[in-house]
């Protein structure tokens, strides 16, 4: 992976923050807005730099939370009025626009 930057970082981190209560963005939504190649390098950003964030507002473009964090990022979810089916968030419901 290329060398990533405070910018990128801190742009990244930007957008996480902007995610409204009730919504959520996948990383490629947010790779998309801050420019970045891969939507891996925004779960790398997350991975190393979001427990200040808003982070479960964040999923897969499946839908789907990361399986280390399912539980837990569903719970909070269903807490800010996003529901599941079927363990997935329906993104045409809930997806944030940047």
């Amino acid at each position: 992976m290329a060398a990533i930057t405070d910018e990128q970082v801190e742009t990244v981190r930007a957008l996480v923050a902007s995610i409204p209560t009730g919504a959520v963005a996948t990383y490629g939504d947010i790779a998309d807005a801050a420019g970045l190649s891969s939507a891996r390098i925004v779960g790398w950003i997350m991975r190393t730099d979001s427990s200040d964030l808003p982070w479960h507002r964040v999923i897969t473009a499946s839908g789907k939370p990361a399986p280390h964090l399912a539980t837990r990022q569903l719970e909070l979810l269903r807490s800010e009025g996003v529901l599941a089916a079927d363990g997935r968030i329906v993104l045409r419901e809930y997806r944030h626009s940047f």
